[in-house]
Parts: C-alpha cells; sequence; structure tokens
C-alpha cells in the first residue's frame, strides 16, 4: 500500500486491498512494541537503580555532571518508549482498519462468484444475461456496473434496468468501491502519522516534552524550519489557499500536516479530508493540552472534546454519512467545526448555525452535532449526496439564566460570527468538487441573526443558494429582499409555540429591556404581547414569519406550549431538528439542503 497526499485520487486497487497481510503490519507493531518495553526497562533501570546507587556511593563535582546526563538519558529512553508505543498503536489501528475493509471486500467477491459475474482490475463488475424480454421472452442482455465514488450516499434514479442481475451488480460494484476508498483513506491517513513518528538527528528531549501531549507536538514544531509556519497564507483568499495546497509537494504537505496540524485543520479553502486528518491529530492534542488543567472550563472543554473523540472513532452505522472534523480549537467558547458526508464531494452542501449558549460542550457535542447527522441523513433521500455541517466557528452569546438577558440584545457577536461564517463558506465553496455546488445556510433562535450578518458582508455569503431562518428571533435584516439571493430562496419555520420568535421589539414595551434582563425570553414575549398585539416586530427587527418579511415560511410542529405541564417550558424552541419530534421541520429543511425546494410543506406567513 501507498500513502498519497491531498485526498485527491488513489493508485489502491481490490486486488492489492485484498492481498495485504495484515499479520506483517501487527508483527511490526509487535516489534515496536517490545523496543518501547524496553525502553521502558532501561528508563526504569536508571532511574530506580542507577542513579539512587550513584548518589549514595559517590561524592564530588563529577557526580552532579553524571547525574544530570544519566537523567536526560532517562528523559530520552522515556521519549522512545512514548514514540515507539504510538506507533505499535498506529500499526495495530491500520490493520485493525484494513481487516475490516478487506471482510467487506471478500464478501463482495464472494458474492460475485456465487452468482458468475466477473469482478475487473478496475473494480466494476460484468453480470450475465437474464429475465425475459416483454417481446420475444428471450433473457435480456447482461452488462457492466461500476462502483460509485461514496456508495449508500446516492439514491437510485429509479431508472433499473430491467435484467436482475443487474442490480445486484451495481451492490456488489458499490461494496468493492467503498471497501477500496475506506481503506485507501485509512492508508494515506496513517502513512501520514507513522513518517511523522520519526526522531530527527540530533535527539534532544526538553522537559516540556513530558507536561502533555501537546507538549510534544510543540517539541517538533521546535524541529521544524521556520519557513513552514510563515509560509501558510493565513491572510489570502479561500480560493488561494487551496491553489497554495495544491502548489505543495506530498513531502512538504506532510511536513506541514506533522508539525502545524491546528494551523492547516482550521485553514478555510484546503481540502476537507486534509482538515480532518490534521484536526484528528489536534483533537488528539487539545486533550492532552486540557488534561493537564484542573479548572471548570477546561474539564467542561475536554468532555467535549472526548464526546467528538469517541464519534469520530465509532463506526457509522447503516444509513449514516461519514463524519468530518473540519475545525476544533478551545480558544475562548471553544471551537468546533464538523460535517456528517463529504462537503468537498457532496454537490449539496448546508451549514448549520446554533444559537445562545452554544459553546464546546457535552451539550453541543450530542446534541447539535446529532442535529446535523439527522438532517444530513434526511436530505440524504433526495437526489445527490449531500453534506450538512454544525459551525461553532465563533464566540456565541452565553447568559446565566440560561434564557437570554440583554448580552443577547447586542449584535457585536452576530457581526463577528458573520464574517467567520462568510469566510467559512467561500473556503467550502472553493474546496467543493463541483463547478456549482448548492449551498445552504441554516440559522437557528441566535444563529439566525449570525447569518443575517453574514448576508450584509460584501458580496454576501460566498456560493449560498438558499438561507434558512428556524426559531428566530430576528436576522437585523427587515425583508428577505436585502439578503442577496432572493425572496424566494430565503425560508423561515416558526413553531406557534416556540416563544423565542415572538420576543418584542425593544420599542414594543418601555420595560422590553428590564423583561430581556430579568425574565428571558418567556416573560418579554408576555408582557410585550398584552403591550402590543399587533406588532409584527421581534427582537432583531422584523419578524422572519412575518408578511411584511417575505420569506417563504415551512410547515412546522407546534411544539408544547408555554405552559402546558404545570411549569414554564421552552421547549418548543429546540424541536426543530429533531426527526422523531418534528418530522415535518426536519423533512422540509433536508429537501432545502437537496435542492427540492419546490416539494416543501408551506405555512401561510403571520
Amino acid at each position: 500500500m501507498s500513502g498519497r497526499s491531498g485526498g485527491a485520487g488513489s493508485a489502491l486497487t481490490w486486488s492489492a486491498l485484498r492481498d495485504v497481510k495484515c499479520a506483517e503490519l501487527e508483527e511490526a507493531a509487535d516489534g515496536w512494541g517490545r523496543v518501547s518495553n524496553r525502553a521502558d526497562a532501561a528508563r526504569d533501570r536508571i532511574e530506580g537503580r542507577m542513579l539512587p546507587g550513584l548518589r549514595d556511593t559517590q561524592k564530588g563535582e563529577a557526580v552532579g555532571a553524571a547525574e544530570g546526563r544519566l537523567r536526560r538519558l532517562g528523559m530520552n529512553f522515556q521519549y522512545i518508549y512514548t514514540e515507539c508505543g504510538l506507533l505499535r498503536t498506529a500499526l495495530n489501528s491500520l490493520a485493525h482498519e484494513i481487516k475490516a475493509q478487506q471482510r467487506v471486500l471478500q464478501g463482495a467477491l464472494d458474492d460475485a462468484e456465487a452468482l458468475k459475474f466477473t469482478v475487473h482490475a478496475d473494480g466494476s463488475v460484468t453480470y450475465p444475461a437474464a429475465g425475459e424480454g416483454l417481446v420475444d421472452g428471450k433473457p435480456l442482455a447482461g452488462g457492466t456496473a461500476s462502483g460509485v465514488p461514496n456508495p449508500g450516499m446516492v439514491t437510485p434514479s429509479g431508472l433499473v434496468a430491467p435484467n436482475p442481475n443487474a442490480g445486484k451488480a451495481q451492490d456488489i460494484a458499490d461494496r468493492v468501491a467503498r471497501a477500496v476508498r475506506t481503506a485507501a483513506d485509512a492508508d494515506w491517513r496513517y502513512a501520514r502519522i507513522l513518517r511523522s513518528l520519526k526522531a530527527h538527528e540530533g535527539l534532544a528531549v526538553p522537559a516540556a516534552t513530558w507536561t502533555d501531549a501537546a507538549a510534544d507536538a510543540a517539541a517538533v514544531r521546535q524541529a521544524a524550519h521556520t519557513y513552514l509556519k510563515e509560509a501558510i497564507p493565513h491572510d489570502a483568499s479561500p480560493a488561494e489557499r487551496k491553489e497554495w495546497w495544491v502548489g505543495l509537494t506530498d513531502e512538504q504537505r506532510e511536513e506541514y500536516l506533522a508539525v502545524y496540524p491546528d494551523q492547516i485543520g482550521n485553514l478555510d479553502g484546503i481540502p476537507a479530508l486534509v482538515r480532518d486528518a490534521a484536526n484528528r491529530d489536534n483533537l488528539q492534542l487539545l486533550m492532552g493540552k486540557l488534561e493537564g488543567r484542573d479548572d471548570d472550563e477546561s474539564a467542561t472543554k475536554l468532555a467535549a472534546l472526548r464526546e467528538i473523540d469517541r464519534q469520530l472513532r465509532a463506526v457509522p452505522k447503516p444509513g449514516e454519512p461519514p463524519m468530518y472534523l473540519l475545525g476544533i480549537g478551545d480558544q475562548g467558547n471553544g471551537r468546533a467545526i464538523v460535517s456528517y458526508g463529504n462537503p468537498d464531494a457532496s454537490r449539496n452542501v448546508a451549514a448549520y448555525v446554533p444559537g445562545l449558549n452554544t459553546s464546546l460542550d457535552e451539550e453541543f457535542a450530542q446534541g447539535d452535532l446529532k442535529r446535523a447527522r439527522d438532517l444530513s441523513i434526511a436530505a440524504n433521500q433526495y437526489g445527490e449526496p449531500s453534506a450538512v455541517i454544525t459551525w461553532l466557528g465563533y464566540d456565541a452569546p452565553q447568559s446565566p439564566d440560561g434564557l437570554g438577558t440583554l448580552a443577547v440584545a447586542l449584535g457585536g457577536r452576530a457581526e463577528e460570527g458573520g464574517r467567520a461564517f462568510g469566510e467559512f463558506m467561500s473556503g467550502i465553496e472553493a474546496s467543493n468538487d463541483h463547478e456549482d455546488p448548492h449551498l445552504t445556510a441554516i440559522g437557528h433562535s441566535y444563529g439566525s441573526r449570525t447569518v443575517g450578518s453574514a448576508t450584509q458582508q460584501p458580496g454576501g455569503i460566498p456560493g449560498v443558494d438558499e438561507i434558512v431562518f428556524v426559531g428566530s428571533p430576528g436576522v437585523g435584516v427587515d425583508s428577505a429582499d436585502d439578503m442577496g439571493v432572493g425572496r424566494e430562496h430565503v425560508f423561515v419555520g416558526a413553531a406557534a409555540n416556540d416563544v423565542v420568535t415572538k420576543v418584542p421589539s425593544k420599542k414594543e414595551t418601555a420595560v422590553g429591556a428590564v423583561e430581556m434582563l430579568y425574565g428571558g425570553p418567556a416573560a418579554a414575549y408576555v408582557f410585550g404581547d398584552l403591550a402590543d398585539r399587533g406588532d409584527d416586530d421581534v427582537w432583531f427587527g422584523s419578524d422572519p414569519a412575518s408578511e411584511a418579511f417575505g420569506a417563504r415560511r415551512f410547515e412546522v410542529g407546534d411544539g408544547p406550549p408555554l405552559i402546558g405541564t404545570g411549569k414554564l417550558t421552552i421547549d418548543a424552541h429546540s424541536e426543530y431538528f429533531d426527526p422523531e419530534i418534528d418530522r415535518t421541520s426536519v423533512e422540509n429543511m433536508a429537501l432545502i439542503t437537496a435542492g427540492r425546494a419546490e416539494r416543501i410543506k408551506r405555512e401561510e406567513p403571520r
């Protein structure tokens, strides 16, 4: 097997995959494990016997120098132990992934043999004549099926060949393609990792290396050439960054990925497969960095990172799209950008911006990521493959009461987030393999205000064709005509019992600000509605669900009432993405994402 860079193409064939001797990889892993254990034993001898013996039996100035050298030797052995342990784990993990794909491949080959189909070197499958013609009753001609790039993510067109063998051959070809593609991705990913796990000449292990895993990455960066960091085009456009990456040699890419995974992984315009690989490495470094801290904020972020890591390592269930980590960081309230489906290979890509109180915590890692996964699954029922992204690329406003305070009334965070979101979408457009990808921006709650702000940047949101708002307290724009895509491409869902979509404007009542500060949106809604029932303005401007705004309102569930179970609840605000609770809402957003907006269920504006 051979590594590859840039995520483009693969020299791996199904026959090469079939013939990979995973036992040899595991034997190599065992060998690195033995070296690791011997280094650990050597360190134990130095620290447990030689150093104590030296201090007990020797005196003088030379003892201090000898002790220093022994300690350095012990640290070097510890470094060998750690690095060889990583090699062992990487090789075993590679063998595990390759064996899994070999099983998929062998199952497909066995089925082909049983059916007397021919699997060619390129993975295509030839099937014989079968069935009966409607006119002459003779067997229908055979043919050849080729595997699709993302098998399992393409819905049949309905033009099914009448030969009953055609569908069986297509299934076999898709399984072969899936196994080869997945194995090739693993090959490239692990080849890069293995190449990075090597010591430079004149090995030195600074003490900081052992504080945590992040310090080890810092040591590698220290040894790298300074031009690497300086050459990363941070100030360039996403399209220019993509061009820069494509122009690098394979060796240069590997060096950048080994030394600066955090910067390459979070650089808009870099291919998704590359960002994913870099961020998976950076995720490990971040977890190691936060594990060495004992403050509440670090513990909260660490819990989220561990949950994301768990999900990345899990095998997707049938029908679930693969998971790509497009961004990760611990700055501010935390950063995480996760795509379900490859946003470069998918014709349809939607990016969802969550709302108030979103931060890098377990609730985000479980709930907000699930929203994108569920929407991706729903969107992939229609037409071409679709990817859906959860985007936490800025510090969303936080409120201590969990409902909303005057912090939300200010639009500064939305302006900052809008700029960052616009650049991210520009990167999605630049790295997508399709000439004209269909892009959708989705804003929920305060996220709709952020998306609204992005539309007001020069040129609007790059590449975006559709804009969707759900649970919106206003988007900072008074008309769908002002969003840069045409009012027929702006959509809004507002549940009847979602009080956040009815929070009154600041001018509606003299005490509106006080209500938002002390009672949250529920109190502001109750008192504001009593003050002026006819006003169609909400907190951030015109109500997007109103007739005056001009968006296309789609049907969603009503959600539970504000007071329906003997207590105050705003659960109606958080159910738009849940297919078990509000299937209609999810299906409508899926149709928009998939470019089938003409099929949505409409609802009259307010």
